[in-house]
Order: structure tokens, then sequence, then C-alpha cells
């Protein structure tokens, strides 16, 4: 439909300078492409070909074994010939997103042929990684709090510690009760730091690295 919809408007600008060729119904109606791809393959096919009533545009677009399939004249303009679509790329950057499927390319001497997989959607996959933005940028919100508090922590004992000390030492040498703090305080510094720094940091992170490494891995088995 959306498709139809826009070669439509494509068909009132450019009227008898381009013609269009699309399926009535799909094999799969609950199959999809990924979103605005097809509207970002269409606008590509316009900028890099010429597009004139002396030389119409001719687009086809057909199902075929599991592929939404684009195909349209090759006639690109000269000024465009050695540039890469920046919008085609785009499309191939969100499918590796989403699925291990790829986008098929294929150019000969009269055509250009762009294949989008089409997906079947089992489970919300979008939100997934929506969370794993937000996770990801908490859990590096959390590592510089750690980090501040930890260095924090260390800079209030090293100013506090000699001071201490200073105190002890000059107002009763007699009895050095700055070992307290000092053990006291330097052990809670320790585990401070080894939980921040040390292998129980390193431990959780690469935990829930290997976890969300997995949600994704699982999450792409979703899309068929």
């Amino acid at each position: 439909a959306f498709a139809k919809t826009y070669m439509n408007l494509l068909k009132m600008r450019f009227e008898n300078s381009i013609f269009y060729e699309h399926p009535e119904k799909l094999a799969n109606p609950e199959a999809k492409v990924v979103p605005l791809s097809l509207q970002l393959l269409l606008e590509n096919t316009i900028k890099h070909n010429i597009v004139s009533e002396q030389k119409p545009l001719h687009i086809r677009i057909f199902e075929q074994n599991g592929y939404l399939v684009v195909q349209n004249d090759l006639q690109k303009k000269e000024v465009l010939k050695d540039r890469q679509g920046v919008g085609l790329q785009n499309i191939i950057d969100r499918y590796a997103i989403l699925t291990e499927r790829k986008v098929k390319i294929e150019q000969t001497e009269k055509t250009f042929t762009v294949q989008l997989p089409m997906l079947t959607k089992q489970i919300g996959i979008m939100e997934t990684y929506e969370q794993h933005d937000d996770t990801a940028y908490y859990r590096a919100k959390k590592k510089v709090e750690a980090l501040k508090g930890f260095y924090g922590n260390l800079t209030s004992y090293c100013v506090v510690i000699p001071s201490l000390i200073f105190i002890n030492l000059y107002f009763s040498p007699g009895f050095q009760w700055f070992w307290f703090p000092m053990l006291g305080w330097g052990m809670g510094l320790f585990i401070h730091g080894f939980s921040v720094l040390g292998y129980g940091a390193s431990w959780e992170e690469r935990k829930i690295r290997e976890l969300m490494e997995k949600q994704d891995t699982d999450s792409k088995k979703n899309w068929k």
C-alpha cells in the first residue's frame, strides 16, 4: 500500500517520466520490510538516475523467494556515476541490526536491482535495542559515579590520615592510636577500589556483556 501511494506521488511529480509496476498482493501479508527502507530505496533510484520524458525511468516492484525486489532501468546521471548511495548503505545498516539476512544488490548493463529481505516479526525487537542503549548509558553513568566516589574516598584518606598521624605524634606520642583509623579506613578503601577497578568490576562487566550479546543473537533469530 505504501509503495503504491508513494509511487503515485512520484508519478504526479514526474508525470510521463516515470512508469512503475507493483504487485496487488503479497504472498505473506504479515511480512514486512525494515521501516522506511522502501522509501529510501525509491528516493535513491530517483536521485541516481535520469528521469525525463525523453528517457523515462521504469521501476518494477515484485516479490521473489521471500524478498521484495525493486528493479529499475539503469540510466545513471553522469555526475553521480562514481558516487556511492548513502541511502542504500543506510538500508543495509538497518537490516544488519535486525537480521542476519542480507540485502542483495545486482547491477547489469541495463538494470539495477535491490532485494530487501521480507521479515516475519515474532517478538518485539526494536524496544529491546532501545533498552540496550538505555542500559549501556545507565551502566556507563553508574561506572563514572563509582569512580568519582572511589577517588573522592582516596583523596579524603590521603588528606585525613596524615593529619591524624601528625596530631597523634605531636600531642600524644606515647600511644599511637592513628593505626586504628589508618588500617580500618585503609581496608575499606582497598575493598572499595577492588570493587570498582578490580576483579569484581571486570567479572560483572564481562557477564553483562555476555548476556547482552546472547540476547542480541536470540533477538536476530526472531526475524525470518
